[in-house]
């Protein structure tokens, strides 16, 4: 017995000593956690990845290379993934995507494939040009992806070496030039993979490194993803996504669900900070992180070896047989406000300038997101306005009164053409708090 006592005071001499207790990384993958904070430092350490600055590059040959140590077979060269994007005043910059795919084993399925992305560019630098020359202008460090970067790194090696398990093939890309129209997952999904018909749905990764101000899922509503994230929400777990009905962030699954493909974001990024100048290392949680990780592993193996996920179409459409409307995402040269190709840009000088909140909707608390339809002509006016998915009546008939209200834009092209272009954007209403 009094060895017993003995080993008992050893056991417990540490807490009551009070030593400090593991955090979940210490306790999960020290490794990874490493690996992670790694890749956080040096995405960071690069300033600003604007689409088509060094930065950028540099951050594109760091993911090619961490994908290359992991075991990942890199798609297709650099010439055969790069493509161009079209500025204001017709200047060209050239950005590219970094993508890897890992093989599957089902003889049915591998030639199936779930795709895994994160956006490669952040806001704190930016091509323009100066007499007629690209030069590179630097902003105070943005808050930009380090965070679904370092993520979508640490998910390849677990991929690779996890591939047993793997029914489908899972591509996983860095997305160039994302900002502001998504242009390397368009490209990705529109013009450089033959395979987009295979595509059973993909998975974003935008700004996961906040996890303790919520982690947050959007699928725009679609049934069959949010059934996987219900089905998970009953197994044991280290953290759960909250199901959200109002997109976080414009980010590249935009791409992916303009073209019929299921997709699901991932992210933890709606706060102030968002993109904005921020000291990025000292924000990032990496135990959340950790957590996030194992909760996106296991949904991801989930995806990848259960039923193809159905696409609903009444939610976002290629085409509109109604107007004979090219979506926003096809079109080749966006539709331009004030000659910006920016959508925010008729959100903030337009639309937010001459919006009148009622009255009612004020003295009654109504507030909230309104998501608009509409179609730019050839001419660049603006018609065919409705409410896809109202708050109430009294702020859906002002958001679309005063999109309606719109002057001319200049209107999209496809392969040189003027075409019709029909767009959707949130017409956000918000009430400011009493103190």
């Amino acid at each position: 017995m009094k060895i017993l006592y003995t080993l008992l005071a050893s056991f417990l001499l540490p807490f009551a000593a009070g030593a400090q207790i593991a955090s979940y990384g210490e306790l999960y993958d020290n490794e990874q956690t490493a690996d992670m904070r790694a890749a956080v430092e040096y995405l960071s350490a690069l300033g600003g990845r604007g689409a088509g600055t060094s930065g950028e590059a540099s951050a594109a040959d760091y993911i090619a290379s961490a994908f290359e140590n992991a075991g990942i077979e890199l798609l297709s060269s650099t010439d055969d993934i790069s493509f161009g994007v079209l500025q204001r005043g017709g200047d060209t910059l050239r950005s590219h995507n970094v993508c890897g795919i890992v093989q599957g084993y089902d003889p049915s399925l591998k030639d199936r494939y779930i795709v895994i992305g994160a956006r490669l560019d952040n806001l704190g630098t930016a091509v323009t040009t100066v007499d007629g020359v690209q030069v590179e202008k630097t902003f105070p460090g943005a808050n930009g992806n380090a965070s679904g970067l370092a993520m979508l790194i640490s998910l390849a090696r677990k991929l690779s070496a996890g591939s047993v398990l793997l029914k489908r093939s899972v591509i996983l890309c860095a997305f160039g030039a994302s900002l502001p129209d998504n242009a390397g997952s368009w490209y990705f999904v529109n013009r450089s993979f033959a395979g987009k018909d295979r595509i059973d749905a993909m998975v974003n990764l935008d700004m996961v490194g906040t996890g303790s101000r919520g982690f947050y899922a959007y699928t725009a509503s679609n049934a069959d993803l949010n059934q996987i994230v219900n089905d998970l929400a009953g197994t044991l777990q280290p953290m759960h996504p909250r199901l959200v009905a109002a997109e976080p962030v414009q980010s590249d699954h935009r791409s992916f669900y303009a073209a019929g493909i299921p997709s699901i974001m991932f992210t933890t990024g709606m706060y102030p900070e968002y993109n904005t100048p921020y000291d990025l290392p000292s924000v990032v949680e990496y135990d959340n992180m950790e957590r996030e990780m194992e909760y996106i592993w296991n949904f991801t193996l989930k995806l990848v070896n259960g039923s193809a996920p159905a696409f609903s179409p009444r939610e976002v459409r290629n085409e509109a047989p109604e107007t004979g409307a090219v979506a926003w995402a096809d079109c080749d040269v966006k539709p331009a406000f004030l000659n910006n190709y920016n959508p925010e840009v008729f959100l903030r000088k337009w639309v937010y300038t001459y919006l009148r909140y009622p009255k009612e909707a004020v003295d009654e608390g109504i507030q909230g997101k309104v998501l608009v339809d509409f179609v730019i002509d050839e001419k660049g006016d603006v018609g065919n306005v409705k409410v896809l998915k109202g708050v109430d009546p009294l702020l859906d008939q002002e958001a679309v009164r005063v999109v309606a209200a719109s002057p001319r834009w200049k209107p999209a092209r496809v392969r040189g053409k003027k075409v019709k272009c029909e767009m959707s954007m949130y017409v956000e209403f918000r009430l400011k708090q009493r103190k």
